[in-house]
């Protein structure tokens, strides 16, 4: 199982990104999926998750501007990032819960860079 996560890069203030997460793999299903994000020097934190279902939950700090789009048939989840700020720069990981035939586990993507600076 992977989760192959891309879609990072550099904008301005204000600007938008769209972060894409795809999982592939023998995978009987998927819980929640979420983007978590690292800044230098600080820990990984929470910033959207979705159930299956499509109940989302939001860190503060990004309400009102995220936004975590699901696509159960294509086993993917998105990160819509609008009216950027300077401190949402960070690493950015997708997570799943995903059953396999071993079980079920949480997977983590590798990370993709978010700068926003002017």
């Amino acid at each position: 199982v992977q989760l192959q996560a891309y879609g990072g890069g550099s904008v301005q203030p204000g600007g938008s990104l769209r972060l894409s997460c795809a999982a592939s793999g023998r995978i009987f299903s998927i819980g929640d999926m979420g983007w978590y994000r690292q800044a230098p020097g600080k820990q990984r934190e929470l910033v959207a998750t979705i159930t299956s279902g499509g109940t989302t939950k939001f860190a503060d700090s990004v309400k009102g501007r995220f936004t975590i789009p699901r696509d159960n048939a294509k086993k993917m989840v998105y990160l819509q990032m609008n009216s950027l700020k300077v401190e949402d720069t960070a690493v950015y990981y997708c997570n799943a819960d995903i059953a396999t035939i071993s079980g079920r586990s949480a997977y983590w993507g590798q990370g993709t860079q978010v700068t926003v600076s002017s």
